[in-house]
């Protein structure tokens, strides 16, 4: 079973950008379609992004031209660059592969002035 530690996550004001990790044990990375979900305060995990073993990306409506989602499968690890972040993307991030296993902890990002 795969094991994911999110990371980089952090309160920022809106407009500004973060960097969000995810290192993955376990499994063979390389193998596996990847993706970034959110769970804002009170309401059901969501998908936010992913990327195929092939290099092949989508992305929820709300992200687009926003977000940047990249692996390193050298590295065993997932990112996603956060940029002109919004109130609205206050949620706790995580990562697994498509279908998802078992969760991680995942990465507090609060959006704030």
């Amino acid at each position: 079973q795969v094991q994911y530690v999110e990371s980089g996550g952090g309160l920022v004001q809106p407009g500004e950008s973060l960097r969000l990790s995810c290192a993955a044990s376990g499994g063979i990375f390389s193998m596996y379609t990847m993706a970034w979900y959110r769970q804002a305060p009170g309401k059901l995990r969501v998908f936010v992004a992913s990327i195929t073993r092939n290099g092949y990306i989508g992305y929820t409506d709300s992200v687009k031209g926003r977000f940047t989602i990249s692996r390193d499968n050298a590295k065993n690890t997932l990112y996603l660059q956060m940029n002109s972040l919004k109130p609205e993307d206050t949620a706790v991030y995580y990562c697994n592969k498509q279908p998802p296993d078992a969760w991680g902890q995942g990465t507090q990002v609060t959006v704030s002035s």
